[in-house]
């Protein structure tokens, strides 16, 4: 899986430099932040709408298959914004690495006694 993340990185990394004009990506980064964090509390709503709608339906396969797809969106969308700040997205796949074994609660604690 980690596959996919470093070509979808080396894409977007890619079209980055690409002209806004003909790239999606590239005119995002070319908005800035504001428009990407617009586009991610965009995405982010229609993730919870489709969970939602699963919740409440949970037999219904469409549902489930428009939670994986907005919940793609949001994925790509905050690789954007990470390659927009020039932050490799892979080193995400390497904190979950990290924080993987550890109780979310032991992992809330150690951050907040460290801050």
């Amino acid at each position: 899986m980690s596959q996919i993340i470093e070509q979808l990185a080396d894409t977007l990394r890619e079209r980055r430099d690409a002209s806004p004009e003909t790239s999606y990506t590239a005119s995002l980064i070319a908005a800035g932040v504001p428009k990407i964090r617009a586009k991610l509390e965009e995405e982010l709503g229609e993730l919870i709408e489709a969970a939602e709608a699963l919740d409440s339906d949970r037999d219904a396969e469409e549902h489930a298959r428009a939670l994986v797809h907005e919940a793609a969106d949001l994925w790509f969308h905050s690789m954007v914004l990470l390659v927009s700040q020039s932050v490799n997205p892979t080193l995400v796949l390497g904190e979950l690495e990290r924080r993987f074994g550890t109780s979310g609660h032991e992992e809330k604690r150690a951050r907040l006694s460290a801050a």
